[in-house]
């Protein structure tokens, strides 16, 4: 029994360590007006349901979201019908066990008329990225400029602008501007490098896949070791299974061997 709950112990401390989870943002967007309906939820491999969303917001730190009167928890899932202002700010995923493991998102809340659409998350080098420029009122499609840490890169006609193949020359904190209505907040953009497509024989394996294999072998290897001692169990038994018929078995081949012996002496003394 000790040692079952020793290796139930070790899986469970391998999970923990060995799970990782990400901040799902919807709508998949950066930035939100005032009054708008967003779910953060904290997904990971396992779907475990030890996550809560956290954040450092101008109000500070707050353990889990339901701590504010406008968000509601439900499991690894927070969301509110109505963002406030205040709620700008970074959030992330923790464990139970106060470790974080998601990266951390920038949300910003903007009380004013004009918000950029732009994604969450960081875009994958040599991909196409859209920026919208969204007014509250009206809904439809303005006329916007763009900028980039501060510097005008281009209009858009219809509130659209598309950088193509983007790099790492492209991250940096976006903006737009809708004459007669007002300017974004600033959000930024990450570039993340591209995975080669194939790597060289040569080369060590990514730090990232090592540790995932380490994480398999912790979760794998208690089985492992559960099993093989119930082999050895069986073994150790069937073994001494044996040992005691061989002690059982003993005495009557002797006193077979003492005839024999008795058998020899007679034969011998009738031919002399």
């Amino acid at each position: 029994m000790e040692e079952t709950s020793l290796l139930r112990l070790i899986s469970l401390i391998s999970l923990l360590i060995c799970s990782s989870a990400a901040l799902i943002v919807n709508p998949s967007r950066s930035q939100f007006f005032e009054g708008e309906s967003v779910t953060l939820i904290c997904e990971d491999e396992n779907r475990s349901e030890g996550w809560t969303v956290r954040r450092n917001t101008s109000r500070g730190t707050r353990t889990e979201c339901d701590k504010d009167g406008w968000w509601r928890k439900d499991g690894s899932t927070c969301k509110t019908s109505s963002i406030r202002e205040h709620d700008t700010g970074v959030y992330w995923c923790e464990s139970r066990s106060g470790s974080s493991s998601s990266s951390s998102i920038q949300l910003s809340v903007s009380g004013g008329s004009v918000i950029l659409q732009s994604p969450v998350l960081p875009v994958m080098e040599g991909d196409d990225v859209t920026l919208s420029c969204r007014a509250r009122n009206p809904t439809h499609n303005l006329p916007a400029a763009f900028y980039k840490d501060g510097s005008f890169i281009g209009d858009g006609s219809s509130g659209h602008m598309t950088l193509l193949h983007v790099s790492s020359s492209d991250e940096g904190l976006y903006k737009c501007n809708i004459r007669g209505h007002g300017e974004s907040p600033s959000s930024r953009i990450s570039v993340k490098e591209k995975p080669s497509p194939l790597a060289p024989p040569s080369s060590p394996p990514p730090a990232s896949l090592l540790v995932r294999l380490l994480c398999h072998l912790l979760v794998f290897c208690p089985y492992c070791i559960s099993t093989l001692l119930l082999v050895s169990l069986y073994v150790c038994s069937v073994k001494g299974s044996d040992s005691s018929v061989s002690m059982v078995m003993t005495p009557p081949c002797q006193a077979d061997q003492g005839l024999d012996n008795d058998y020899d002496d007679v034969t011998t003394e009738h031919h002399l």
